[in-house]
Formats: C-alpha cells, structure tokens, sequence
C-alpha cells in the first residue's frame, strides 16, 4: 500500500499543490489556482488571506484527493510554504482582521523603518537583526499598524504570515518557524532565537507573536472542522512549515555548505547556507531550518518579471509561429544578438532591487541605444543584466567570506537553458538545474515527510534526481561581459542621486 506527503505553496502569483509518494518522490496529483495582488497604493502590496490564502488551499487539498483517488488515511504529514514575510492581523479564532501586508515589494513602512533606526539606534538595530533594516523587515509593519490602523492592531491576537496562517487554521495552534521569525527585525535576537521582549518606538507586540519552531517539528494534527472542510483525516500531523524560498531550497537538495540556491521566478531569491552565523551589512543573515545550520539570504526584485514586461509591451511574435510557446518563441531571440548585446546594458531595477544595493526605489534602464538596436538585443540586454545582478551578489558573498560553490537553479526561468547558460558565464560559476520535480509545495511534502521521521535531512531531492543538468561557464566571452559589467555597477552609482527625482 503506497503513503503519501501532502505538500502546498502559496505564492504572490498562484498556490500550488502536490500529493508525492514516500518511497520516490513521485508526483501522484498536483494542482494550481492562479491569483493576484492588490496594489491599493503607490508602494501597497496586499492580498486576501481568507480567499486566497486558506480558501484556496482548501480547494487544493480537495483538487488533489479528487485527482489522486488517495484515501486521507494514507496522507502521512501536510507541509505549507508561502510567500513571506507578510504581516497578517489575526484575532482569536484566526480570522483575518484586514488584508495581508504582503513581503518586501510592499514599502509603506518607511517612516517606522526609520522611527526604529532612531530609537534603537543602528548599531542596536544591526546586532538584532544582522542586516540592514529594509522594507522585507516585519516589525515595522507591524509598526504601521500601530500608527496608522490603531484600531486592528489592539484587536489583533496575533500577527501571522501566510504559511502560519494556514497552519493555524488547520491545526487551531499559532506558530512560526525560527527562519521565518528572523525576519521579525528589530524585535527579535537571531542568533538567540528569541523574540526580544519590550516596548520600543511605542509598542510591544511580543505577546501577540506565536512561539517558535523548527520548520519540520509537528505543531498539531487537522482539527475537526479543518478536516470536515478540506477532507484530510482528522489529526494528520502538520509541521510549522516555511517561507516559499527555503522550501524551494529544499525542492532541489540545497543542504550543504556551499550550496546557494538561485530562485528564478518572477523575482529571485539566493540562499547560501552557513556553518556559523553571520551578519550582514547587504544581506539577511537567518536561521536556517533545521538546528546548527544558517543562511544568508539574497536576491533581486525582478528577475522573470522583466521577461513577462517584455513579453507585454516589447515582443512581435511570429504570426506564423502562434501554435508555439510566446516565451520558447521569445528566447529565441537570444540567438539573433550577440553576447553583450552590441554594447546595450540594461539595469533589472524594475520594481527597485533588493540585495546589493537594497534601494526601493532604484529604476531600470537601457544604456546604450542606438537605431541599430533590435528587440532581440533589448531581451539579451535584459538577461544579460540579470546575470550581471547574480554576479553583483555572488561577489559581495565572496567578499564576506561566505563560501559558493555553486548555484543549484530553480524556477521558471531555468527552462530557458540559454539564460541559465549566460548566468553561469557572466558569474564564472557552475549552474545546476535539476531534472526531477521541483518548487516550493514539493519541498514543503519533503519537509513534512522529515517531520514524521520518513527522511533524514533535506539531501532527499538530491538522491531522488539522479540526471540534474550541470551548465559549466564558457569563458569565450568574458572579456566583453566584464567590461559591460563595469559599465552596469558604475550605470547605477552615478545616476541614483537622480531617482528621487523620478519619485511619484
């Protein structure tokens, strides 16, 4: 009799499902509910916990057992990820108290960004969080909420993300992962793990914060009505879960030193993983999920992203070729521009970028046109920034002595092997794409299969993908890459005194 692990995810873009089997690994039903955001305000990122978070996993769950055929009874563990650090003001019995704040892209906080800064001082501020204080902290969203929603905020019980959030109306428990809990700056010590309790800039919310975990320990079993509602068994143990990156992490079998995932979805993530911990004046220095292992944590703001915009607004399709794939037909164009796409440099900073220049409100640009320009050499000007944007990173990790040996590729991105082929050229790094199933709701099932004692630790995917594609870097063209990657970092350096301008 076969068993299974039920993992989901659920992202800015859509939620995911996927039932595997325990022995290998194999995906027996997946499903997907695309949705969107909500961009109230200039700087605003929201969505709807209580429809798009819970209600649909609910109709995932219930997609998949109706697909599968699968008794609850042989579900083992259910493991969640999501989108995160996202605030969501909760009262007593988990119910939604307003839209969810959703993850870094969403700005509003600046002013409590700085209201922290100025009350703990930055120093402080850096000792508790090991990083810099920027728009992916949780705290001063919580913040805002005091000074702008008084209202929500003293009815809120606790302040949850999207992972917990379905954990907990699933389990009736309130919890949180010490990864994701690092994410909580300036009130928590990441290093001691522990939420720091007292009153600065006015508020104190620790007693609304849920106790920590480790991201595969169980939190409870699916309460009555959660089982009535999604049709698992009642009691199936359900582990505490994690942020969509970390998960997708483990989807590829990024466990070892020297591992460093590079997500490639709409936006990117990098996660190298660490013996020790480590602050960081560029990057987030966390727990990782399993004891006695950190990360520090990268990664660009838009990454497929520009090829969507591109897609969009750019692109003239071939009429005869509508049958086919847009983005297969679109990478296509990679071949008719030459590398360094006749001396175009673009900058990715679309929606502003994230590590290493951590500027909210850095712009994109091309640099470089001319009238003999194509579109084919604007989409290669735009992958090749991306890879400039890796190498951006990878170097600043060098340069705090954190170990990369590799980048282990994940996402949508990495079916365009021709893209994946200039990171690993413009970075001179081996680039790993796997073959086996992947994502963020196939490594939450492993995760929960860890949980239940099925697997050892998060080499799982690794030893089930046997026939992982490794991309070597040909150094034909290095010298043009390098040489357009000093124009790319002096591009932004000498024209960021004019963005505010640009301002809205």
């Amino acid at each position: 009799m076969s068993e299974y692990l039920l993992g989901v995810d659920i992202g800015t873009a859509s939620s995911k499902g996927v039932l595997i089997e325990t022995k290998n690994g194999t995906v027996c039903a997946q499903a997907t509910i695309p949705h969107g955001v909500s961009l109230p305000q200039a700087g605003w990122v929201e969505q709807d916990a209580e429809e798009t978070w819970w209600g649909e996993f609910v109709q995932i769950v219930k997609d998949l057992l109706q697909e599968s055929g699968v008794s609850p009874a042989d579900i083992l563990a259910v493991g969640v990820s999501g989108i995160g650090p996202c605030v969501l003001p909760v009262d007593e019995a988990f119910k939604p108290l307003r839209p969810a704040i959703l993850y870094g892209i969403d700005t509003r906080a600046t002013l409590e960004i700085e209201q922290y800064l100025r009350e703990l001082g930055e120093q402080e501020v850096f000792r508790r969080a090991g990083c810099e204080l920027s728009s992916s902290a949780v705290a001063p969203k919580i913040l805002w909420l005091h000074n702008n929603e008084p209202e929500v905020y003293e009815k809120a019980r606790w302040f949850l993300t999207s992972q917990n959030f379905v954990v907990a109306r699933l389990t009736g428990k309130a919890s949180i992962d010490n990864y994701t809990a690092s994410t909580y700056s300036p009130i928590v010590d990441v290093e001691k793990r522990s939420w720091i309790d007292e009153t600065t800039a006015g508020i104190n919310p620790t007693d609304k914060l849920p106790e920590k975990y480790w991201t595969t320990d169980v939190v409870g079993g699916v309460t009555p009505e959660a089982a009535s509602l999604t049709g698992l068994r009642e009691g199936t143990p359900v582990i505490a879960g994690t942020i969509d990156a970390a998960a997708e992490a483990v989807s590829i079998g990024n466990y070892s030193v020297g591992d460093t995932m590079g997500m490639f979805g709409s936006s990117n993530s990098i996660i190298a993983i660490t013996r020790a911990y480590k602050r960081s004046r560029t990057f987030w220095g966390l727990n990782w999920l399993f004891p006695n292992q950190y990360a520090v944590v990268g990664g660009m703001a838009t990454v497929g992203s520009l090829t969507r915009w591109f897609l969009d607004n750019i692109f003239s399709n071939n009429p005869e070729a509508l049958d086919q794939n847009p983005y297969a037909q679109m990478s296509d164009l990679l071949s008719m521009s030459r590398p360094g796409a006749n001396n175009l440099v673009a900058l990715p900073y679309f929606e502003g970028e994230r590590t290493p220049v951590n500027d909210p409100i850095a712009k994109g640009a091309f640099f470089g046109l001319t009238l003999r320009h194509t579109q084919a050499d604007l989409y290669r000007a735009l992958l090749e920034a991306v890879g400039f944007g890796i190498r951006h990173n990878l170097e600043k990790l060098q340069e705090e002595n954190i170990e990369v040996r590799l980048i282990n590729a994940v996402g949508g991105g990495t079916k365009n092997l021709g893209w994946m082929q200039l990171i690993a050229d413009i970075s001179n790094i081996d680039v790993r794409i796997p073959q086996g199933t992947s994502g963020a709701a196939y490594g939450s099932a492993i995760l929960a299969g860890i949980g239940v004692g099925l697997y050892e630790d998060a080499s799982q995917a690794r030893i089930w993908d046997e026939n992982a594609l490794l991309l070597k870097p040909d150094r034909t063209d290095a010298d043009t890459y390098d040489r357009l990657y000093q124009v790319y970092l002096r591009l932004y350096e000498q024209t960021k005194n004019l963005l505010p301008l640009l301002a809205e």
